[in-house]
């Protein structure tokens, strides 16, 4: 199939409907993965702090230096969560929290040592772009060096937590303190070189517009064409409530259609993934014939979306039967999405 332009997807999006750019999309995915399995992994996001200076108008946790309700939670906490996880089936967890001027590289460092050291056999899948940035810059170290001594401590790989659109003039508006596009494509691409996974990730339906979302999708694709570390894209929906942002939550439709547009453009990132976090159960179910061929996470823990006023739960046996009922098989993976 001829690469999708830029002007291809606008056209595609514009003149196609909703049932048809999902089956194109489908189709595309049964290339990719013919045997009609649907993989998903186990695991907790533990934010270990809600202290951030960034103050980014779309979210809902955090908490400014100094704040009654600002936290850093002690190892021997983050321990107890780890051991939960554990406890139901967990191997990774998703390690994130703000950016909070009190800790240090020495403070990421000794965390990873403490969690490999008693958890070794648990990935860590942690520390997004703009943590990273705030650690260079705190430093004065290079994002390479900040990378390298991270994979050293027992870093695993990085979330695409941060990009939201990777588009300037949205980010000055949303997060006006927060780090430009090229920045964030410069960690993912320093972690490749490094031999780090990572995911991508877009957060959609606020200032953006259409040919904003083009452009982040022709950003991720065109790095993925020089490093290949990228494992999976995942696109989610802006959640407006307790925000500073005024936004029409974005339709389940026009959820399903982007995730079907992203599949079709997209094309040398093999996994596409499902946001049933923000969409519920059901549409996650049907993001499965709309260009995704995984289920994400268990999110045996989250605490972002959920600071917005959406709680959607799903434990494993319930996501296994919501995947098998659609007909496909359910399988548990790795973030490089190596079947276990």
């Amino acid at each position: 199939m001829q690469r999708v332009t830029v002007s291809k997807a606008r056209e595609l999006w514009q003149k196609k409907d909703f049932f048809d750019l999902g089956q194109m999309a489908h189709s595309i995915r049964q290339e990719l993965h013919p045997d009609l399995i649907v993989t998903y992994i186990v695991d907790r996001n533990i934010n270990y702090t809600n202290i951030c200076v960034s103050g980014c108008k779309f979210c809902a946790f955090y908490r400014p230096p100094g704040h009654e309700h600002g936290y850093v939670l002690s190892f021997e906490q983050i321990g107890q969560k780890v051991q939960e996880t554990v406890d139901l089936g967990g191997y990774q967890i998703l390690l994130q929290g703000g950016l909070n001027p009190d800790l240090d590289l020495a403070y990421y460092k000794s965390l990873l040592r403490f969690l490999k050291t008693n958890f070794p056999q648990v990935a860590v899948h942690g520390f997004s772009p703009p943590e990273i940035i705030f650690l260079s810059e705190k430093s004065g170290l290079s994002i390479a060096r900040i990378i390298s001594e991270l994979k050293e401590a027992g870093l695993d790989s990085i979330p695409g937590g941060g990009a939201e659109i990777l588009v300037d003039r949205v980010r000055n508006e949303i997060s006006p303190n927060k780090y430009s596009a090229d920045k964030w494509l410069k960690v993912m691409e320093e972690a490749h070189k490094l031999g780090l996974k990572t995911t991508a990730t877009m957060m959609f339906g606020h200032i953006e517009t259409l040919d904003e979302r083009l452009e982040h999708l022709e950003k991720i694709r065109a790095l993925q064409d020089k490093t290949g570390g990228f494992t999976a894209f995942i696109p989610w929906t802006f959640q407006p409530k307790n925000t500073k942002i005024s936004s029409f939550e974005v339709s389940s439709v026009e959820y399903l259609k982007f995730l079907a547009l992203s599949r079709i453009f997209l094309d040398n990132i093999p996994n596409i993934q499902a946001s049933w976090v923000t969409q519920g159960p059901k549409v996650g179910q049907l993001a499965l014939f709309w260009g995704a061929n995984d289920f994400g996470s268990t999110m045996i823990e989250e605490n972002v979306v959920a600071a917005t006023g959406v709680h959607f739960r799903l434990p494993e046996e319930d996501l296994r039967k919501l995947i098998s009922s659609a007909g496909f098989e359910p399988r548990r993976r790795k973030m490089d999405y190596t079947l276990l």
